[in-house]
């Protein structure tokens, strides 16, 4: 099994909780400026440590993931980290260019030697009204664009694509990409459609904050599809993300997810109603902070994220059980892996250690 580092980019200053966009009358210049800085030291510290990946993803109007462009992220990225693979999840592809999103994931596979993973994902409802997509056409937007990339990357002849959502007179990508036939693509599986649509194009599989029952069921319906499209999945073409925290002993690792009230990712509660209707009833990327924050203070609510396959915390020989018991349920080669405690100095930067030292060599014998 191997496993990829996530460092969201949190904003470490105060700032409105709850809603979503969150205004941004408290927001500091060198406060963010030095959030950045503390990612790009977590990230290379994973890269020395031995992670196998470092992952990038996109989210808007919030200080919770402070990055609306990861293929700018990650082209830094790219100057950064000599070792990893560098993880795209996302792209947030509905409200995105497809053509532009091919281009710019080719450049950096250029740029990095051919060491990109391109998840292409929908994003959480909200993203859609940051900059004005009906969610309503998000999946079919999707796939569509899914489909445009995979040709764009791939026919050697100029083409044209006349779509319901996206209409190119002409299209021939430069650069092209290093791997080949293309970089490996990860769609998220959590619906039957989704996942019928990842097993007809041959795509890899990916779980983001789920939990084990139902990741369970989704990764073998994704099996059962692909192969009545006549191949079956690797490990290496399913990817599960979850938090983590590594301590000494599993009672300080406790203690410490207690103390620092870990956040999790979640919703976001709305500040208008056009938002609301547009989205009623979804979840959305940072909801209800607080509530969440004061919640996972309790250890009981942590050790049910634990079973439920939403956390690895522990001492590396428990965290390695955890990962043991994923990779058995779910048949997961890859783990996504989101820092428990995002933003203590030392004892994140121990977690991260940690767990490329004493965790990760035996996880890629497993």
């Amino acid at each position: 099994m191997k496993a990829s580092l996530f460092c969201t980019t949190r904003y470490e200053g105060q700032s409105k909780k709850g809603v979503w966009p969150v205004p941004a009358d408290s927001y500091d210049a060198e406060i963010a400026q030095k959030s950045y800085q503390r990612t790009l030291s977590q990230i290379r510290l994973g890269d020395d440590v031995g992670f196998d990946y470092v992952t990038v993803a996109e989210h808007h109007f919030a200080p919770f993931s402070m990055s609306p462009n990861p293929l700018i992220f990650a082209g830094a990225l790219t100057q950064v980290v000599k070792k990893a693979k560098i993880a795209l999840l996302g792209p947030d592809l509905p409200i995105l260019n497809p053509i532009r999103v091919a281009e710019e994931i080719a450049m950096l596979d250029n740029l990095s030697g051919g060491r990109v993973i391109a998840g292409l994902m929908r994003g959480s409802p909200n993203e859609y009204v940051t900059y004005n997509i009906n969610p309503g056409e998000s999946r079919e937007r999707f796939q569509e664009g899914v489909e445009l990339i995979k040709k764009a990357w791939t026919e050697p002849q100029p083409f044209g694509w006349q779509g319901r959502y996206y209409d190119y007179r002409t299209v021939s990508i430069w650069p092209r990409p290093v791997q080949k036939p293309h970089p490996q693509i990860f769609i998220s599986v959590a619906t039957p459609e989704s996942g019928e649509f990842a097993a007809r194009l041959r795509l890899s599989a990916g779980f983001a904050f789920t939990t084990l029952q139902i990741a369970s069921k989704a990764a073998a319906y994704y099996r059962e599809q692909a192969n009545a499209y006549g191949w079956t999945p690797q490990p290496e073409d399913v990817i599960y993300r979850l938090s983590f925290h590594v301590a000494p002993t599993d009672e300080q690792a406790m203690e410490e997810l207690v103390s620092s009230g870990m956040q999790t990712s979640v919703g976001l509660s709305m500040t208008n109603k056009a938002l609301e209707s547009a989205v009623a009833g979804s979840g959305y990327y940072g909801r209800d902070i607080e509530t969440q924050r004061a919640r996972l203070q309790s250890r009981g609510q942590i050790e049910e994220r634990i079973h439920n396959g939403q956390l690895l915390a522990g001492s590396p020989e428990t965290v390695l059980k955890q990962i043991t018991r994923i990779r058995d349920t779910i048949g997961a080669g890859m783990l996504d892996l989101s820092l428990g405690i995002a933003t203590m100095g030392a004892i994140t930067n121990r977690s991260i250690e940690m767990f490329g030292t004493d965790v990760l060599p035996r996880m890629h014998e497993l």
